[in-house]
């Protein structure tokens, strides 16, 4: 059995597939790669497939990583071709290796954000404003119920960017089998306090950091 883990981008219509039926689409995408996929034992033998990081719906990503087990030695580029050409549109396979981290090793994820706006100058001039504030207080869904949580302590913002019709940053947030945060957490919390609410966001996950600073693969 040999271990594979790749990266893929998820773009375009592609960020509509939900995270189960991603699962459910890698299925069959197997079978039509003819890869020699490694099955699990049992009564129900099926691939072996885990992801990373699931993406939340409506969410492009330039990182999603996969795993999945072989039979045998097949080169990495072949691996890549043979998944590229039975891919929808939207979802491109970028790379393949070994797998080097472990998941229970991912500690952040960084995201960009785009807010269309017809007036980037004032929602810079507010998201500033917003972002000076002491604490931002919002309702993060756990296993024991809602909890209040201040995302302004847990967010690292950079590059916040005026464009002509957009306002722009990169976001990091805890990330991984212990905490997960939502940077439309976030977002939601700034549109909720400004006056314009004909706007719209798109989020776009862009790396998975490990603890030790260092991408995940």
């Amino acid at each position: 059995m040999i271990k594979i883990r790749t990266v893929f981008e998820k773009n375009g219509r592609a960020k509509y597939i939900s995270h189960l039926d991603l699962y459910r689409f890698m299925l069959r995408a197997f079978n039509r790669s003819g890869l020699p996929i490694w099955y699990t034992e049992g009564y129900n033998p099926r691939p072996y497939i885990t992801f990373a990081l699931a993406l939340s719906l409506g969410f492009e990503s330039k990182c999603e990583n996969m795993d999945f087990n072989l039979n045998e030695e097949v080169d990495f580029d072949e691996i890549k071709n043979r998944l590229n050409n039975v891919m929808p549109e939207g979802i491109l396979f970028n790379s393949v290796a070994f797998p080097q981290k472990k998941i229970t090793e991912i500690a952040f994820a960084e995201y960009g954000a785009s807010i269309a706006t017809e007036d980037s100058g004032i929602l810079l001039q507010e998201f500033l404003k917003f972002m000076q504030k002491d604490s931002i207080l919002v309702e993060k869904k756990t296993k024991k119920g809602m909890v209040q949580t201040d995302i302004k302590a847990l967010s690292e913002i950079t590059n916040v960017t005026q464009n002509q019709d957009s306002l722009d940053f990169n976001v990091r947030l805890p990330a991984g089998t212990q905490s997960n945060y939502n940077p439309m957490l976030l977002t939601n919390a700034f549109i909720n306090e400004i006056s314009n609410k004909n706007i719209s966001v798109k989020i776009c996950r862009n790396a998975i950091i490990c603890s030790d600073g260092k991408k995940f693969f």
